[in-house]
């Protein structure tokens, strides 16, 4: 099963709920309580860039004091995981040890613990209920743990 945080700001929660469930109902979807996946996910401060050696980038947020959950390599890029209550700790700490660094990303995100794959015939309803969240006009980001065989 796939799971979908919603994340929304709004001025009417009637308004927003009653759009976000729509888009919930139309797709064959179950809606939850909230927060009833969050614990699905890691709410985590995601910082990627340029890099090759993240042993150099570890031992510099270490040296910090900076509480990191991992830091991976891979084709020429260095991603970053902390905690998402490290983010401005991880983002000092790689601008006094790098001043020039150009950050490709810089965020906080919910990382699925779990994926679910999406079969192929329940691709087109699962893109239909995508960009309807995506045109809700309260909904800022959606966060799920399904992979998408293109």
């Amino acid at each position: 099963n796939c799971m979908v945080i919603v994340d929304c700001l709004t001025d009417n929660n009637n308004r927003t709920i009653t759009d976000v469930r729509n888009c919930f109902t139309k797709t064959n979807s179950k809606i939850g309580a909230p927060g009833a996946v969050s614990h699905m996910f890691d709410h985590q401060a995601v910082f990627q860039f340029a890099g090759e050696d993240e042993d150099a980038i570890l031992e510099v947020l270490m040296e910090a004091d900076v509480d990191v959950t991992e830091v991976e390599q891979e084709d020429g890029k260095i991603t970053v995981y902390a905690p998402h209550t490290e983010f401005n700790n991880v983002k000092t700490a790689l601008n006094d040890a790098y001043p020039d660094l150009t950050l490709d990303a810089e965020e906080i995100t919910f990382i699925p613990q779990t994926e679910a794959e999406i079969s192929e015939e329940d691709r087109p309803m699962f893109d239909k209920f995508m960009d309807m969240l995506n045109d809700c006009d309260d909904v800022q980001d959606v966060y799920h743990n399904a992979v998408l065989n293109d």
